[in-house]
């Protein structure tokens, strides 16, 4: 065998080896790939469960630039959050009006429904957040997972100081009774999501 046959041939398995070992390369990248994988453990989705305590929201949120993911995140997840108070207080409402068998109760529940709207959108800017990461897709796609939460206690205590304002509700209003009834709500919304 001459010399330029022994060098093609060690520049050829040189060449192979280095191909191989890009493709297997490519094929790492796309097996981490998330595309058509179903996600079981996402980053922060259990810090955005709510408990007795706290009501918390979870999101994520895909995006080219990764300071617009970790918006877009934010964004949905104070949506939902608020959409959770909304929905847990207009039960509250509902039972303890029942519970209260007031005269009046269509025009109190109204105003209180609107005071818990006002409440809980103001309750945002008071949020705090519990969890956030990012990742990079291979599509080179920033993925930003966030959980926020709100004390129930600032919650009420909101509600509480715009009740004392306001003297129609207040004639109905029996704070310890409400407060007892919200309890047993977050109780019950915490059991249901396994707290």
């Amino acid at each position: 065998m001459n010399l330029k046959k022994t060098i093609g041939l060690g520049v050829m398995a040189v060449c192979l080896i280095l191909g191989a070992y890009s493709c297997k390369s490519k094929e790492k990248v796309a097996n981490n790939s998330e595309v058509g994988q179903i996600l079981e453990d996402l980053p922060c989705e259990k810090a955005g469960k709510s408990d007795k305590k706290y009501f918390r929201a979870f999101s994520m949120a895909t995006s080219s630039d990764l300071s617009l993911s970790k918006e877009k995140a934010l964004l949905l997840a104070k949506q939902r959050l608020v959409t959770l108070i909304q929905s847990n207080t207009k039960s509250v409402t509902d039972r303890y009006v029942n519970e209260r068998e007031m005269g009046s109760a269509s025009e109190f529940e109204q105003k209180f429904e609107n005071l818990t709207r006002e409440v809980a959108d103001e309750t945002i800017s008071n949020i705090v957040v519990a969890c956030e990461k990012s990742s990079v897709l291979a599509d080179r796609k920033y993925r930003s997972f966030i959980a926020i939460e709100v004390d129930k206690d600032d919650l009420l205590n909101e509600m509480n100081n715009r009740i004392s304002n306001d003297a129609k509700l207040q004639i109905d209003y029996d704070k310890k009774k409400y407060e007892e009834i919200f309890n047993q709500e977050m109780s019950k919304m915490a059991e249901e999501r396994g707290y």
